[in-house]
């Protein structure tokens, strides 16, 4: 089961999983990108659910464990980039519907997902996290709060679990190739006043590996990580962002 996987990373993840012969069960807000997804995967069911919906997420929850008949991966997905702005600017409402979206669908779907995994005594939870969750993100706290509380949701998650058999780690991309670092780097440059250029510059001048990191990439992390040659590695934050030591945009 992944959580917004129509388009992005989790389209990624959703192929690659699906390449290796797994069972998927996608959800998605967008119905246009979930149309396309359709097309493209006829074979892959997709629930059109809003994450920040409790019952959206239950009847999701209730369709695709009858449909799978258990769940060995749950992939939480789901991020919007939230406001950029510094702190001082940023409304409650937009900080509320970050951490809505970024962290309580996380913890909705996982408490779904682990009397299921336990019971079983088996399963995996991957949380996308982000490298900001790792080092933080001046001019978008909601988003970075979020993230550091993913981590720190996946490391409760892995002591609960393990005694189960069950893991549950978290993945930190940086930035991510495609339409969503674009908004998120225009964002930025919006913000300073500084041309996007500037802002794209900065961001991969902050790694060791100075390029932006393929969606693909992440979906390959993600599918290791299920495999039984990852099984011990359980309640990590694991970066995939080029070596990114202290992400700072000036």
């Amino acid at each position: 089961m992944i959580t917004a996987a129509a388009d992005g990373i989790g389209k990624s993840i959703a192929r690659a999983f699906a390449a290796e012969g797994a069972r998927v069960h996608i959800c998605d807000v967008n119905e246009a990108a979930l149309a396309q997804f359709r097309k493209e995967f006829p074979d892959v069911a997709a629930s059109k659910v809003n994450v920040r919906s409790e019952g959206e997420i239950d009847a999701w929850f209730d369709d695709a464990l009858e449909d799978l008949g258990g769940l060995d991966v749950l992939v939480n997905n789901a991020g919007i980039k939230g406001p950029t702005a510094p702190v001082e600017d940023i409304e409650l409402e937009g900080w509320r519907e970050c951490l809505e979206i970024c962290l309580d669908s996380y913890f909705l779907c996982a408490r779904r997902a682990a009397p299921v995994m336990k019971a079983q005594k088996s399963g995996l939870i991957l949380n996308m996290s982000s490298n900001a969750g790792q080092h933080g993100f001046g001019n978008r706290t909601p988003y970075a709060a979020a993230k550091w509380g993913v981590i720190g949701l996946t490391k409760s998650l892995a002591i609960e679990l393990g005694p189960y058999n069950c893991r549950s780690n978290a993945i930190c991309p940086g930035s991510v190739k495609g339409d969503r670092i674009n908004r998120v780097i225009q964002s930025e440059a919006d913000v300073r006043g500084v041309p996007f250029e500037v802002v794209a510059k900065e961001i991969v001048g902050n790694q060791s590996l100075e390029r932006l990191t393929e969606a693909h990439e992440v979906a390959a992390l993600a599918v290791f990580l299920a495999s039984p040659a990852a099984f011990m590695i359980n309640g990590q934050d694991i970066a995939i962002d080029g070596h990114v030591e202290t992400f700072h945009i000036k």
